[in-house]
């Protein structure tokens, strides 16, 4: 039986290759897209998601304090930096070995850490729902596996109201599946059945 750190990860990873699969699929000129994250076009999202794989790798490996990692910036290719940052997360994760090893996340908390096995249930559910993201601004479909979303919602349901990692909730529309439950929960507009 797997471990929760081993399940989380094993999630994480399917979100992260989910996530990637999605951004590789973004030209020059989808870069001024915008997404549903208010005032961010396509690339200002990317250089977001590369930086929070970067954070998240450098607090594996006990290094999560230092703020530089986290910023977000340009790059001559999006893509291409996020790819590599996709890859180096994964096996930062892949090399922690603790459910309890402390993760230093400053953009989660300038007062406390966090367990490995958490840390990682938030990288997963900001992967699910930046996978979202990114196919809602490139217009493409979005087909997860149903067991991301079911494992994703608990942990979407745990974010406190009023979280400064994301919008503010909004209301889930009447009979809503759980992916619309997720991202009205993250303060995303689900698109209408």
């Amino acid at each position: 039986m797997p471990t929760d750190l081993e399940r989380i990860r094993a999630l994480d990873a399917r979100a992260v290759r989910l996530s990637a699969g999605l951004v590789r699929q973004t030209t020059v000129a989808d870069l001024r897209r915008e997404t549903p994250c208010a005032g961010w076009d396509l690339a200002d999202l990317l250089a977001h998601m590369t930086a929070q794989h970067r954070g998240f790798a450098a607090a594996a490996r006990g290094h999560g304090g230092d703020l530089a990692l986290w910023a977000a910036a340009p790059a001559a290719d999006p893509v291409g930096a996020h790819e590599a940052a996709a890859g180096d997360v994964l096996a930062a994760f892949a090399e922690v070995r603790e459910e309890e090893r402390p993760f230093v996340l400053p953009e989660f908390s300038a007062v406390r850490d966090f367990a490995a096995a958490r840390a990682i249930g938030f990288h997963f559910l900001d992967y699910v729902v930046h996978a979202w993201d990114v196919a809602a601004a490139l217009g493409v479909p979005f087909t997860p596996e149903a067991d991301l979303l079911d494992a994703a919602l608990p942990l979407a349901l745990a974010v406190p109201p009023g979280s400064a990692a994301f919008a503010p909730e909004l209301p889930a529309p009447p009979g809503g599946d759980t992916l619309s439950r997720i991202l009205t929960r993250l303060g995303r507009q689900a698109a209408p059945d």
